[in-house]
């Protein structure tokens, strides 16, 4: 009876003791911080990212994921919730990140915002989640696939066996136009050499024409000085503009002696007894005294 009673008494004393041991790590693990609830909101996979995912804000541990869910009113649409430490101060423009823990492929909750935060964010709002790093370079890479595909397709279709020989065709006129190019070269080098020296005597003609044109400046500018040319040939004007009406004068008075030197000459030729005797007396004509009527006529 007394091993029984030992038994018992050993075995409510283990019990007790576990019991207490629980309660005492219960105690140790109990988690006192009060945290504020959020939504974080994505169309886009949430791949790695389990129930208790750490989160992050600014590399800082901050809280964890509660729950991930399909939106009832959307199915493309998938909502995280996570618990956030209340003495974090989120701004209403933080957004959430996908990071992932080295090559584990396990994935957390990573916040951020622009710093033009205006004021801070409210429990149980919607954070939106943007694509990391990770899913842009995956994107775009998908993308530059699709484009590398796309494109051996059509270097495929251009080097069918048609295309190939039009292709080898134009390397054979390129090499026959190379080849003739040369014959081109050494026939242009005759003209090249004749256009050289025509460059040098157009050079040395250039500087002849700039050393006459210096020349007619030169001139030009002892034309234009006092008692120069130009003033020469100003008074030059000046006196043929005087001298002018004297020859018109002189040549009417010339005109004019001519005129009577010309009657003298027809006189003397009707009467040249009058250069010896003189200029014969005038007849009486009708009706002055002495006038005679010629014979025949009767009175």
């Amino acid at each position: 009876m007394e091993n029984r009673a030992h038994a018992l008494v050993a075995g409510i004393f283990v019990i007790l003791l576990s019991i207490a041991a629980g309660l005492v790590a219960a105690w140790f693990s109990g988690d006192n911080i009060q945290r504020i609830s959020y939504l974080v909101v994505t169309k886009e996979s949430v791949s790695g990212l389990n129930p208790q995912s750490s989160v992050h804000y600014r590399g800082v541990l901050i809280g964890k994921v509660e729950d991930i869910e399909f939106d009832p009113d959307d199915s493309q649409q998938i909502l995280v919730h996570i618990s956030v430490n209340e003495n974090v101060n989120l701004q209403n423009t933080v957004y959430a990140q996908l990071g992932y823990q080295g090559v584990t492929g396990l994935a957390y909750i990573q916040l951020n915002d622009d710093g033009v935060g205006t004021g801070k964010l409210p429990g149980h709002a919607r954070i939106p989640m943007r694509r990391s790093l990770f899913d842009e370079v995956t994107v775009s890479g998908q993308h530059l696939l699709t484009n590398v595909n796309k494109l051996v397709l059509k270097m495929n279709h251009l080097l069918n066996d048609d295309n190939q020989t039009h292709i080898g065709q134009i390397l054979q006129n390129i090499d026959k136009a190379t080849k003739n190019f040369e014959g081109i070269a050494s026939h242009l080098q005759p003209v090249l050499e004749s256009f050289t020296e025509l460059t040098t005597e157009s050079s040395f003609l250039v500087k002849r024409l700039d050393q006459l044109l210096g020349e007619i400046n030169l001139a030009v500018n002892k034309a234009n000085q006092k008692e120069g040319i130009f003033d020469s040939l100003a008074e030059s004007a000046q006196e043929l503009a005087v001298t002018i009406p004297e020859l018109r004068k002189l040549s009417h008075n010339i005109a004019r002696n001519s005129s009577n030197f010309d009657r003298v000459l027809q006189q003397l030729e009707e009467n040249p007894q009058s250069l010896i005797f003189g200029r014969p007396s005038m007849q009486p004509g009708p009706g002055e005294e002495g006038f005679v009527p010629p014979k025949g006529i009767q009175q």
